[in-house]
This record gives structure tokens, C-alpha cells and sequence, in this order.
């Protein structure tokens, strides 16, 4: 197991190579940084002494090396806009995304898993039928259209809930946190059902299929005729061989949700790293742009490693390894 981890990591990080190489190389033809960082009256001597300090006059191969062994070290360059650190302001950031990726997963998780289980086994009933139905707007509509509905109703219409920004936070655990305040708390509920709805309803579709598939195989008749209950049938022995594929999507979603919360940052003017790339898109801030890409890139070969490891957990016959030579 040890080997296959560290077998797995130095794939991530040839991985994390390439991304990181074309995420640079790409944003240098988006556009000239210059543009937005210099005034209208500026002069040609002005832009040349400016690039000279960026080192935009370098090839492009000799900025990527020197991006990469300076991330290394924890220094992902300078904001070309602020003139700040961009480790410092992905630092500031990063708590408000992760806050609202793993509030949306768990809601996706816990939400899509029980709904699932339940319309698989009671796939013949009234409200197993409607919820499977309802599920459909969850996968058809778009994500920035369903966070303007939300705002509409809950925010405009009943005011029940803010329809934008992170409320008051307070420190938790070395981080400032919006979890531990009411504001918070009301100002998390909107984007994390805009950003998980679409999510759930991938989970609990794929929960009630695997569910429905393994509830007709043998072993599970077998399980019927020894005499067991419904309820250790389904969750003790269906279930639990339901997961594998579960825990693929769920750890694959998760990634998603913290690589696409841009939309739903951008709806909410939530203060996380996506709204954040999406005004360094604006104003072409090149080390900004790469680094969230990079940092995108580390969060799934991170939950790629642990969802492999979670497969031998899960399932036994995955841990045990065939002789060499044995088919």
C-alpha cells in the first residue's frame, strides 16, 4: 500500500507539472497585463522598464522555471494588480471556498446518498416517482440560473435569507470562519444549495442504480432466504457494495465543486478564490490565474490519492494482492 501511495504521488506531481505548464504558457496570450497596470498617459520607456521588472522580456520557458521553483518555496509571485502576494491573498480567500465546497459536498453527499437508497428501495411508490421527477431540474437547470431563483424567492420575495457576501465570520481554529455566527450561517445556506443541488441529484441517481442493480443479485437473495431483515439486507449488505462507485463521484465531486465555485462565487459575490480568478481574468493578473489553476490541479490529485486509499477501506478484495505470475 505504501508503494502504490508513493507510486500515485509522483504521478500527481508529474501531473501538477503539466498543468501548471500549460495554465502558464496559456494566460500568456490572453492578453497584455501591461494594459491594466499602467495609466493612459504612461510612455513607451514606462512599459519597457515595467516588463523588465515583471520579467515578461524572458522567455517563456525561463518564467515557467522560475514560477515552478518559486512556488516550491511557497511564493506564487506577486499580484500584478494589488502589487501583493498571491499566496498572501489566496491565503485570505481560501477558507471562504472551502467552507462553501464542503458544506455543498456534505449536503450533496448526505442528501443524494439517503434520497437514492430510498427511491431505490421503494421504487414503486408515489413520492420515490416525484422525487426521481424533481430531480431532473436539479440536472437540467444551469447553476448561475438556479442561484438567481433561490435569491429571488428566499432573498427577495420572503427575505427570509441575504443574497449576498459571507455575514460576520469569527476565528475557528486559526482560520476566520463564517460556520460559528448566525449571519454566516444564513449567508452559507443560499450558495451551498446552488452549488450543491446539481451534485446531489448526480449522487442520488447514481446511488439508486448501483442500489438497484446489486438489490437482484444473488447474493443478495441468499440474504433474504438465511432469514435477514429488510434493513440489514439493505443497508448492511446492498449498501455497503453500493459505495465503491459512490465514493468515486463523491470524491471527484468535491474537486469539482471547489474548481467550478466560480459561478456560484461570482452569483453570491461570495469573497473565495473564484471570484477572486474572476477579477484577475479582468485585469489579465497572470500569477493569480495560474496559481488558482494550480491549486485546482493539487486539490484533485489530493482527492484522487485519498479515494483510491478509501477503495481498499471499502472494499476488502482490494487489499489483497494476486502472487506475481497468478492470474
Amino acid at each position: 500500500m505504501f508503494a502504490y501511495i508513493v507510486r500515485r504521488a509522483l504521478q500527481g506531481a508529474l501531473v501538477l507539472f503539466v498543468v501548471a505548464f500549460i495554465a502558464f504558457t496559456m494566460f500568456r496570450f490572453i492578453g497584455d497585463p501591461l494594459e491594466s497596470m499602467l495609466p493612459r498617459e504612461a510612455t513607451e520607456l514606462d512599459r519597457i522598464e515595467l516588463r523588465e521588472r515583471l520579467g515578461l522580456n524572458d522567455p517563456i520557458p525561463v518564467q515557467f522555471l522560475r514560477f515552478v521553483g518559486n512556488a516550491i518555496e511557497g511564493d506564487f509571485g506577486t499580484s500584478y494588480r494589488n502589487g501583493v502576494p498571491v499566496a498572501e491573498m489566496i491565503a485570505e480567500r481560501l477558507p471562504a471556498t472551502l467552507e462553501l465546497a464542503v458544506v455543498s459536498a456534505i449536503f450533496a453527499a448526505v442528501f443524494g446518498i439517503g434520497l437514492g437508497v430510498y427511491t431505490a428501495i421503494h421504487r414503486d411508490g408515489w413520492l420515490a416517482n416525484a422525487i426521481m421527477s424533481a430531480s431532473l431540474i436539479g440536472v437540467s437547470l444551469p447553476t448561475f440560473l438556479i442561484g438567481v431563483l433561490l435569491i429571488w424567492l428566499f432573498a427577495v420575495e420572503l427575505g427570509w435569507l441575504p443574497s449576498f457576501g459571507r455575514g460576520e465570520t469569527a476565528e475557528l481554529f486559526g482560520w476566520r470562519s463564517s460556520l460559528v455566527t448566525v449571519s454566516g450561517l444564513k449567508s452559507m445556506i443560499l450558495p451551498a444549495l446552488t452549488l450543491g443541488l446539481y451534485q446531489m441529484t448526480l449522487v442520488m441517481r447514481l446511488v439508486r442504480a448501483e442500489m438497484l442493480e446489486v438489490l437482484r443479485t444473488d447474493y443478495i437473495r441468499f440474504a433474504r432466504a438465511r432469514g435477514l431483515s429488510e434493513r440489514a439486507v439493505n443497508f448492511g449488505h446492498a449498501l455497503k457494495n453500493t459505495l465503491v462507485p459512490v465514493i468515486t463521484i463523491i470524491g471527484l465531486q468535491l474537486g469539482q465543486i471547489t474548481a467550478f465555485a466560480i459561478v456560484t462565487e461570482t452569483v453570491f459575490q461570495w469573497p473565495g478564490v473564484g471570484l477572486l480568478f474572476i477579477n484577475a481574468v479582468q485585469f489579465v493578473d497572470i500569477p493569480i490565474m495560474a496559481t488558482y489553476l494550480l491549486l485546482v490541479g493539487v486539490l484533485f490529485v489530493a482527492i484522487n490519492l485519498v479515494v483510491d486509499v478509501l477503495y481498499a477501506v471499502v472494499d476488502p478484495r482490494l487489499r489483497v494482492e494476486r502472487p506475481v505470475g497468478r492470474a
